[in-house]
């Protein structure tokens, strides 16, 4: 291993120090999420980004506190931090209802490989001088941060259960001020951060006890590569006899190429022994792992062409564009091992070497690019989105419009609108009636609102649906169009697989008839919406729920009377009561017969 020097015993200390801190940061992050500055998201996001990296890339690189180049790398980390978390923000503010997970957890996972990909050069250029590192150095580093910060969430995962268990050693006891401190957030933030910070510490410093570590899952990597060879060369030499339409009905075929083209890199890169001139197998084992190699861009382009076929049929997503990212890396990957046996020359597999070299660049590059404006995936999206849906209206779903609306930010909303004013959209009532709904929305989910519904689309297929109570007339044209246009509750009425009866009564004697409208689910009673027509059109009036009962006998029985239109209107027995005009703020029930007669 590259020698290091060792940690004073002021730089131990700023280790833990730096990690309490950061639990502390995040700590006063949470308290002050709904105050000036970190109720604004933008804020939030720089904060967290920065809180959760630099400082984490200070301490698993910090040899000499005094060294003005530590400082200068957690400067230009934090400048290409914030820049790239305000983007993420800005996207994320604008409108009301947005969700964050599908552009926040990309740009977290870009993070944290970036920070990882660049720790090598950094700690070899503090302790070295330069940024010139050999391949033996950035590989023994590269491992050395890895299983560091596995230590690390190893060592904080145990002590917690310690805690855990002393909490409920003294429950037993009746005794409850422990399990109420290790809940406090003040507590787990500290703690967390403390123990983390001597996770990294330990890391450091036992750094013979991590070579072993190392070793060992080496020599486990080199028992299971054969076996995972020979998993890929019989799959691959399969696929002419099988054909490949097979794959593509299984839906998850790219994710599954992608998967084994990793772990064959993966792999291959633990098992090469760049230290050592003696090959791991025997000659034949070695030739089976080739093999294997030069099936990797076959896997690799399998996954490509189905990720094709996919964009193709809907367009694309963010998901589809990190798998595409991911995908197009680990055909870097493949290509350049499935060339590394063919030069030969050197230890084998030697031209793994610079093939590692030049894919850690690519992917640092794809990372910092794609959470940025200039590889912008939330721009491909909707420019990919809003070119299908606008050439065929029809299609457009309740899925569609709720991921422009609450997925990708902002720009979403506004090519939501944009849709909204295209004629091709406004000559068609269902694409025009889904996308005012999905902009209607406040919430993707919850709150009371109506679902978008997108089952039904024309009054032919409607009138079969809904059917007509016995002696009952049919509903007027109008509200038929109404409910056709989503404009009234429907109860599920207008999916695909909805069942459903109308009657058509005077239900206020007013002289007008009201629509009833009853959705009959299987075993569950029924689900009824009163329309009324109103001066601007058709109104939801108010709502009624017919439970099944305490048996399946029940809902059936109710079922039946509603399809025979057996309903019978009963006028409540007490008046409402105005006193000047004005209701009362809340009223009793009145029973109709006094329990008992005194």
């Amino acid at each position: 291993m590259p020698t290091r020097p060792p940690l004073s015993p002021m730089t131990r200390s700023a280790i833990v120090l730096i990690a309490l801190l950061q639990g502390l940061m995040l700590y006063v992050a949470q308290q002050l999420a709904d105050s000036w500055p970190l109720q604004d998201i933008g804020w939030r996001y720089r904060w967290y980004a920065w809180v959760l990296t630099v400082p984490t890339a200070v301490a698993l690189t910090v040899v000499d506190l005094r060294d003005r180049r530590l400082w200068l790398h957690a400067l230009a980390a934090s400048l290409v931090v914030i820049a790239l978390a305000s983007w993420i923000g800005w996207n994320l503010q604008g409108a009301t209802g947005l969700r964050s997970a599908s552009l926040r957890l990309p740009f977290s996972l870009a993070m944290a490989v970036a920070t990882f990909i660049s720790l090598p050069w950094w700690q070899h250029r503090l302790q070295q001088g330069h940024w010139r590192a050999g391949y033996d150095a950035l590989f023994e580093r590269a491992w050395q941060n890895g299983l560091t910060l596995a230590l690390a969430v190893l060592f904080t995962g145990l002590t917690w259960l310690l805690l855990w268990l002393w909490a409920a050693l003294f429950g037993l006891l009746k005794i409850d001020f422990f399990t109420e401190l290790f809940r406090q957030d003040a507590f787990i933030a500290l703690v967390t951060g403390t123990l983390a910070g001597f996770g990294v510490l330990i890391g450091r410093t036992q750094q013979r006890a991590i070579q072993i570590t190392r070793q060992i899952l080496f020599a486990i990597c080199r028992g299971l590569l054969p076996l995972l060879s020979f998993i890929t060369v019989i799959f691959t030499l399969s696929l002419p006899f099988t054909g490949l339409q097979s794959l593509w009905e299984t839906r998850s075929a790219a994710s599954l190429l992608l998967v084994l083209t990793l772990l064959m890199v993966g792999f291959a890169n633990a098992v090469y022994q760049h230290d050592s001139d003696q090959p791991p197998y025997p000659a034949w084992l070695r030739r089976l792992v080739e093999a294997s190699l030069f099936a990797l861009p076959v896997l690799a382009a399998l996954a490509l062409y189905a990720m094709a076929l996919r964009i193709g049929q809907y367009g694309w997503t963010l998901d589809r564009f990190w798998a595409v990212l991911v995908a197009v890396l680990a055909a870097g990957y493949a290509l350049g091992y499935a060339l590394a046996p063919l030069r030969s020359g050197g230890r084998w597999l030697q031209q793994l070497e610079p093939v590692n070299r030049l894919m850690c660049w690519a992917v640092l590059a794809a990372a910092l690019l794609a959470s940025s404006p200039l590889l912008d995936p939330v721009r491909i999206t909707l420019a990919s989105q809003h070119a299908r849906l606008l050439a065929n209206p029809a299609a457009i779903t309740a899925a569609d419009a709720s991921m422009l609306r609450f997925d990708v930010g902002r720009r979403g909303v506004d090519t939501l609108r944009t849709l909204q004013g295209e004629p091709p959209i406004q000559a068609d009532p269902r694409a025009t009636s889904v996308v005012t709904q999905a902009l209607a929305r406040t919430t993707a989910w919850g709150s009371g609102e109506p679902p978008i519904d997108d089952g039904i689309r024309d009054l032919t297929t409607l009138r079969a649906r809904v059917r007509l109570a016995e002696g009952s007339p049919s509903p007027p044209e109008s509200w038929w169009q109404a409910l056709l246009a989503r404009k009234l509750e429907a109860s599920g009425c207008l999916d695909d697989d909805g069942s459903c009866v109308v009657l058509l009564r005077d239900f206020d004697d007013d002289g007008h008839d009201e629509v009833l409208l009853c959705s009959l689910p299987p075993q569950s009673g029924a689900y009824c919406q009163l329309h009324a027509p109103g001066k601007q059109g058709w109104w939801t009036a108010g709502s009624f729920a017919f439970p099944r009962g305490e048996s399946r006998s029940d809902s059936a029985r109710i079922q039946a009377a509603i399809r025979a239109g057996k309903l019978a209107l009963r006028r409540p027995r007490w008046p409402d009561l105005l006193l000047d005009g004005q209701a009362p703020a809340s009223i009793d029930n009145l029973s109709e017969e006094p329990l008992e007669t005194p």
